[in-house]
């Protein structure tokens, strides 16, 4: 199978994938508790019978789920309408896209730090097996992964804000609000810097113990040997032979971890009071606000079934056997 034929493949793939999603998208949250009216005004405010039969007929609340709601929602969706969200009072889309920024900035800081860190010392530990560096490396990796996202994230907000000063909640300071993103890159990169070590601590151990794994592994194969009985130094062997091959578990933990980094968002922008999509979605949560949280829900599962489609074509570079497959 060639290159082209084998990508094909997988946008189709994808996008059955994606026809699945946007139907889960829709009936996952209608499956919840309690009356979305009632969540939006508030439960400790009192509305008579007919406003509130107003309010589910202007959200669509008063038709059938199936098919009326699910087909108005469709048709949105394909005209690339969100919605507007019940609570805000706003366009989905325009929600989404003025939190998305600080989450990816936030998300991606600490995606690369722990990648980065992650490889390098998978790699080393592998090499400098059972000594002590990999014994370390071994330990401080089985802890940081084991660690529960918000306990970290409050234990370091504690020692952070007490013995250096750093922010304990926000963005960005209140009296810079009105500035440009420039003019408060010094504020944000404060704000950030607990939030981001709390993110690379917590998937560092991960990426760390797979390097590792698939580094011994690699070292295992009879080309390493073949390598080295041509005179390849350990440092060539690594870098042009081991390092290539270990790399693909790397390649699908990062494409699945996509995902799952959204999700230790909404830890860990709780914790630290960040204002970011993962804290959007837990307000819409309590507030059932079913446009916000499928526009939110379909962001998530757009953005993880793009990053499979880029490492499926990322292991056809590192690996041309998975063409074959």
């Amino acid at each position: 199978m060639n290159r082209r034929d084998y990508l094909f493949r997988k946008i189709v793939f994808g996008l059955i994938t994606l026809c699945i999603v946007v139907t889960i998208d829709f009936f996952l949250f209608r499956v919840l508790p309690g009356d979305p009216v009632r969540a939006v005004i508030g439960r400790n405010v009192r509305i008579s019978k007919e406003n509130q039969q107003a309010l589910r007929e202007q959200f669509g609340l008063d038709k059938p789920i199936f098919p009326d709601q699910f087909f108005d929602t469709l048709g949105q969706w394909v005209h690339g309408n969100l919605g507007i969200s019940w609570s805000l009072r706003r366009p989905v889309g325009e929600v989404l896209i003025s939190k998305l920024g600080s989450t990816l900035l936030l998300i991606s800081l600490g995606q690369i730090f722990s990648i980065v860190l992650g490889i390098a010392l998978g790699l080393f530990a592998g090499w400098k097996r059972k000594k002590a560096v990999d014994v370390g490396a071994l330990t401080f990796s089985l802890i940081a992964w084991a660690t529960p996202t918000f306990w970290l994230g409050i234990i370091l907000l504690a020692v952070g804000s007490s013995l250096f000063g750093l922010p304990t909640g926000g963005s960005v300071d209140p009296a810079n609000v009105n500035k440009t993103f420039f003019e408060n890159l010094p504020d944000i990169a404060r704000h950030l810097i607990l939030p981001t070590l709390t993110f690379t601590i917590v998937y560092l151990g991960e990426y760390m113990l797979i390097m590792r794994s698939s580094v011994l592994e690699v070292l295992g194969e009879d080309y390493i040997l073949t390598a080295k009985a041509k005179g390849m130094s350990n440092w060539q062997v690594m870098r042009k032979h081991a390092l290539k091959n270990a790399m693909l578990p790397i390649v699908t933990l990062i494409a699945l971890n996509l995902g799952f980094t959204v999700s230790g968002a909404i830890y860990v922008e709780t914790v630290f009071s960040y204002d970011g999509l993962g804290k959007l979605f837990q307000d819409a949560l309590a507030k059932q606000d079913f446009p916000l949280l499928q526009g939110a829900f379909l962001l998530l599962a757009v953005s993880v079934i793009i990053a499979n489609m880029l490492a499926d074509i990322l292991y056809t570079y590192l690996d041309p056997r998975v063409r074959q497959t």
